[in-house]
């Protein structure tokens, strides 16, 4: 396999003819030009993401202090491993989103992945935040670290991880396509049962600055999904041939792969304490 080259931080002899510009083993001048754009979706999509800024600390989490007292062991047991698991995840991907972005020749999506970045970072201080206003320091740490302990958690968290050091160990362009799906998958399907629990705790009156912050991430991660869409629709047109039947075969698969670890989670941190939340979530990622 073709190795990908790496994008310079500085390059003289770079095209400046923005039609030469290309995502992956483009000559790039590594120069971030708003006014030439040859993805012109990437400035949309800047835009709204700067717009979307927000500072966890706003949010007022005095009344979850109080709920998370009272909450059943159940509902407790379900926020503690889905905020583990949503943690992880947001970690891994604002570690994972340069590495991509090192390889990427289009200087208007290295600044969408640098802002993609940025928000993951906020996502991250949010989840301290409210593992900050709720738990003392060492419940903080034991959720923080439950993936550690727990092997069915550890084995969510592997499948993206583990995609992701391949690419990291093996930098060619098959490679980095399984990478941009398995972003894709992250965004669109294994956020989504965790959220969707915190809405059912708000549909309760429980936990409202928790939801509030559910809520701009959910947001966040609308769009860090239309972002890899485009990307992946991009790259197909500039390098078809990696988009072979078998290629195309895997990614499908790594979708259902996905899905089926997303259902058997919510079954698994949900539970039938909520049989009408896990049916309604069954319901909604399988029509994903």
């Amino acid at each position: 396999m073709k190795a990908l080259n790496k994008k310079p931080l500085f390059n003289e002899s770079g095209d400046t003819d923005i039609s030469k510009k290309r995502l992956i083993n483009g000559n790039t001048t590594n120069l971030n030009d708003f006014n030439n754009m040859k993805y012109t979706w990437a400035s949309e999509w800047y835009r709204q993401a700067m717009n979307n800024f927000w500072i966890p600390e706003e949010i007022n989490m005095a009344q979850d202090l109080k709920d998370y007292r009272v909450l059943t062991e159940e509902e407790r047991t379900a926020y503690d491993k889905i905020l583990s698991f949503l943690i992880f995840l947001d970690s891994v991907q604002m570690e994972n989103l340069g590495n991509v972005n090192n390889y990427i020749t289009a200087s208007e999506v290295n600044l969408c992945l640098t802002i993609q970045a940025f928000q993951e970072a906020i996502h991250s201080q949010s989840y301290s935040y409210m593992l900050d206003t709720i738990c003392p320091p060492n419940k903080r740490n034991e959720i923080l670290y439950q993936w550690k302990d727990d092997p069915i958690l550890l084995s969510r968290n592997k499948f993206i991880g583990d995609l992701y050091n391949e690419f990291l160990d093996n930098p060619v362009p098959e490679n980095l396509l399984k990478t941009l799906m398995a972003n894709y998958i992250l965004e669109g399907i294994y956020f989504y049962s965790g959220f969707m629990f915190f809405y059912n705790l708000e549909r309760n009156s429980k936990m409202p600055g928790s939801v509030q912050q559910i809520r701009y991430i959910n947001r966040d991660e609308n769009t860090h999904l239309w972002l890899f869409r485009n990307i992946i629709r991009e790259l197909k047109k500039e390098e078809p041939h990696l988009f072979t039947d078998e290629s195309v075969e895997e990614l499908r698969n790594m979708i259902k792969t996905g899905v089926e670890n997303e259902i058997a989670w919510g079954h698994y941190v949900i539970g039938n304490k909520f049989r009408d939340l896990i049916k309604m979530f069954s319901v909604n990622i399988l029509s994903t």
